[in-house]
């Protein structure tokens, strides 16, 4: 197994991130979502690599195989480890794809870096712009739905991912578009990350203000995100980070849950593969449905 080190704890022991890396070309840089590990990108890491791509995936700090450490998880540490990725490997010329939590880590790289080794960003059903409803950003959501997460987190975690996983995908007593093989594993693949992580890492995602870091982008932008995300509403998140970023080129995946990695593989795939290689800096608002 591969692992790069990211520095050292407060206990003073080495953070080990654990990543894969597959295929040759230009690098695109995978950053999975919350509560999960870079094992959710499992379609674009079978397909990305056969387009002439080289794709790395890593666990964050407290998920997967990676260290779980007990402090760590603002997002200022995690763009550093991030960071450490980049460096260790030279990579250049990179494309970064963050997913919810993930686009967090893209934002503040680009703006506490530099957009160093970065020629292209991508965020999927990203956090950003600001998620919690404050009085100087009043369309968030409301503190005490953070508040729930917090506290279901704390008195059942188990339950708490198995009904999260339901949403994330939009499953109901009358649609399922996830498997029951697909939920099971994306449990368990959640449960294995700390507690301390997965809470602390909800605290970050849901009180980080990004709006600053989302200025400082330059390079060219895609911003993608379902219609129906109820896990991240696109009125509060897409749609405010494609105007934040004016050049952002930005679709919105019509009928399409949180999860879109898996319920519009197909149409991810193409839409990450046209935009590393032909390079999309034109906005062009599209809506489509592809599963």
């Amino acid at each position: 197994m591969s692992y790069i080190k990211a520095g050292i704890d407060a206990q003073g022991r080495d953070v080990k991130l654990f990543y894969t890396d597959l295929g040759s070309g230009d690098p695109v840089v995978l950053i999975h979502g919350w509560p999960l590990s870079h094992e959710m990108w499992d379609y674009q890491l079978a397909e990305l690599p056969k387009q002439n791509l080289r794709v790395i995936a890593y666990d964050r700090r407290g998920f997967g195989k990676s260290t779980q450490t007990w402090d760590g998880y603002d997002y200022d540490t995690l763009a550093d480890d991030l960071k450490a990725i980049l460096d260790e490997l030279d990579l250049q010329n990179v494309t970064l794809v963050g997913f919810s939590m993930g686009g967090g880590e893209v934002a503040r790289y680009m703006s506490r870096h530099g957009g160093a080794r970065v020629s292209r960003v991508a965020f999927v059903g990203s956090v950003t712009p600001f998620m919690l409803k404050t009085d100087d950003n009043p369309d968030g959501i409301d503190q005490s739905v953070f508040q729930g997460i917090y506290d279901e987190v704390q008195k059942d975690r188990a339950d708490f991912l198995q009904t999260f996983g339901k949403q994330f995908y939009g499953n109901t007593l009358i649609s399922h578009p996830a498997s029951d093989g697909q939920l099971q594993g994306d449990f368990n693949r959640a449960y294995v990350a700390s507690q301390k992580a997965t809470l602390d890492c909800a605290h970050a995602f849901a009180e980080t203000d990004f709006r600053a870091d989302l200025a400082t982008i330059t390079v060219p932008t895609l911003v993608i995100h379902g219609e129906d995300d109820k896990t991240v509403p696109i009125e509060a998140s897409g749609e405010r980070t494609a105007k934040a970023i004016p050049h952002a080129h930005y679709i919105v995946y019509e009928g399409n849950a949180h999860g879109v990695f898996y319920l519009s593989k197909k149409r991810l795939n193409q839409d990450l593969v046209a935009f590393v290689q032909e390079g999309v800096i034109t906005r062009q608002p599209v809506s489509t449905t592809t599963y």
